[in-house]
């Protein structure tokens, strides 16, 4: 489903499958979650198989990428151009790609399956260039938050289903705010989504033709569930979080292009 980080999921075999396949022990922190979410929502849809044409956002150096091409599907990388990523100072902890290098730093698969599968190309998430296009699936992790406001984050949403073919599968990883349904963070270099933004922008979609993964935005009932890593932040149990003045989580949220 579109849904909540929660730590159930930590239980369960489908995580423990795709923590092995990008070399990291299962450990409560939100952002394996999103891979582990993003990887099992594209398998369950047929999108992870030999021939399958992908699609990721904002990249960074995150394992994906690799992990896809060993199954044979053909990846886009792309990522914001280099020089407004360092000027955001995003080349802190990996966030930054650089080019394929930059994508297979923990040796998930062999170069030679790399450069056979895996291409990387600069894009503004703002500004997609309309010949990215016949996609099976495309996905970002926690990226479309830093677009400027949650107007443009809804308006990438989207804006990047014209990037899939008919019938075709994203899946997009953002920050939920868990404090209040009404004060956010909004106009910012990160931008805290509420219920009511992802609800708003479900029902345009769909009035659309195209379909949205029901919600469940129930927040897990696990000891883990409750822990808030306030600032600065230990990094332990990072399921939920501290961000300004807002305990936030990680959402998911799965959209299939309409068919005609």
């Amino acid at each position: 489903m579109s849904e909540l980080c929660k730590a159930q999921d930590w239980h369960t075999d489908w995580y423990n499958r795709w923590v092995r396949e990008i070399k990291e022990p299962a450990r409560f922190h939100r952002k394996q979650w999103e891979f582990a979410y993003v990887m099992q929502a594209l398998w369950e849809r047929g999108c992870i198989a030999g021939g399958k044409k992908g699609l990721v956002f904002a990249v960074g150096t995150e394992p994906l990428p690799s992990v896809f091409a060993n199954y044979g599907c053909d990846i886009l990388a792309t990522d914001i151009f280099p020089e407004v990523g360092i000027e955001k100072g995003w080349t802190v902890a990996d966030q930054l790609c650089f080019g394929i290098e930059s994508l297979n730093k923990r040796g998930l698969c062999s170069d030679e399956t790399l450069r056979q599968h895996v291409q990387y190309r600069a894009v503004d998430m703002n500004d997609i260039p309309g010949d990215l296009k016949d996609f099976d699936f495309n996905w970002s992790s926690c990226s479309f938050e830093h677009l400027g406001s949650i107007e443009k984050g809804l308006t990438f949403l989207k804006n990047q289903l014209k990037t899939l073919k008919p019938g075709g599968w994203a899946v997009h990883t953002t920050e939920y705010n868990i404090s209040s349904e009404e004060l956010t963070l909004d106009n910012d270099n990160t931008v805290i989504f509420r219920r009511k933004d992802l609800e708003q922008l479900a029902n345009e979609l769909r009035s659309d033709g195209h379909f949205v993964e029901p919600f469940d935005f129930s927040m897990g009932a696990m000891p883990e569930d409750y822990a808030v890593d306030y600032l600065p932040h230990k990094q332990e149990i990072h399921l939920k979080l501290q961000l300004n003045e807002y305990v936030v989580t990680s959402v998911g949220l799965i959209i299939q292009k309409a068919e005609g």
